[in-house]
């Protein structure tokens, strides 16, 4: 198992916002995290990566305790790209992807962390942008550049919260096809919250949907690509067609 996640609680106030999830995250996948708005998604994700504390219960990495683990340890074995990113600083995009180096490099990078600092701008598509600063590129070239940033960390964990955001169909699907290539050529477990179920339809192999805070449903594509399940997580009618051997699903309403 990659990521277990044991009676998982966290509230705000009152608000409870994760409410009792348990679940495996199964290793050398693609699992997407969907549903409304307010689910508790993008929470439980922060809770995984200890960006978050959870109020009660266990989240173990390779069968340990994540709480007891040290953050550099952690840090080179899994990596989290939250939703929103601020950096203080005028940065390049190859300064800003050298970031995603320093659990090894501690800012004295040498010739290998150069090597994975390309690879990352390369699978990204920005060695045009390489020189050019950040807050000079459009929406959807920062969040490339941030995605290139956790590539080059290197680790066999990848957590993505909302990675599509602000980004075309184009550089979407070149998103989701790197994503799939990383799963299927390095064996790396990618952990993604989506907003469109069609993606995580396309390119995922394990599907988490929550509402309210809770897990609702689990399973393979086959299983969670029903109009009688999305209807239980999104409260509308939502028919299924195949497409090119893929569930899709028709959400738009005349």
């Amino acid at each position: 198992m990659a990521i277990e996640i044991k009676h998982v609680n966290k509230s705000y106030g009152s608000k409870k916002v994760v409410d009792s999830v348990s679940l495996v995250i199964p290793k050398g996948k693609i699992t997407s995290f969907i549903g409304p708005n307010g689910a508790g998604k993008s929470t439980v994700l922060a809770i995984i990566s200890r960006l978050l504390n959870a109020d009660s219960g266990d989240v173990l990495l390779n069968g340990k305790l994540l709480n007891e683990q040290k953050s550099a340890d952690i840090a080179k074995q899994l990596s989290i790209l939250k939703q929103s990113n601020h950096i203080n600083l005028r940065l390049t995009v190859e300064e800003l992807v050298a970031f995603g180096r320093f659990p090894y490099s501690k800012g004295n990078l040498k010739k290998n962390d150069r090597t994975f600092i390309d690879n990352a701008i390369g699978y990204m598509d920005l060695e045009e942008f390489r020189h050019q600063y950040i807050d000079e590129l459009s929406g959807g070239q920062r969040q490339r550049a941030y995605i290139a940033m956790t590539l080059a960390q290197d680790t066999d964990y990848i957590l993505l919260d909302e990675p599509l955001n602000n980004l075309d169909m184009k550089h979407s699907v070149q998103i989701m096809q790197v994503l799939r290539k990383l799963v299927t050529e390095l064996n790396k477990t990618v952990v993604i919250v989506i907003h469109d179920i069609n993606f995580a339809s396309c390119y995922s192999d394990y599907i988490v949907a929550m509402k309210n805070g809770k897990l609702v449903r689990q399973g393979s594509i086959a299983e969670i690509m029903q109009t009688s399940v999305l209807e239980e997580i999104y409260g509308m009618e939502i028919p299924i067609q195949e497409i090119n051997g893929n569930k899709i699903a028709v959400y738009f309403k005349n």
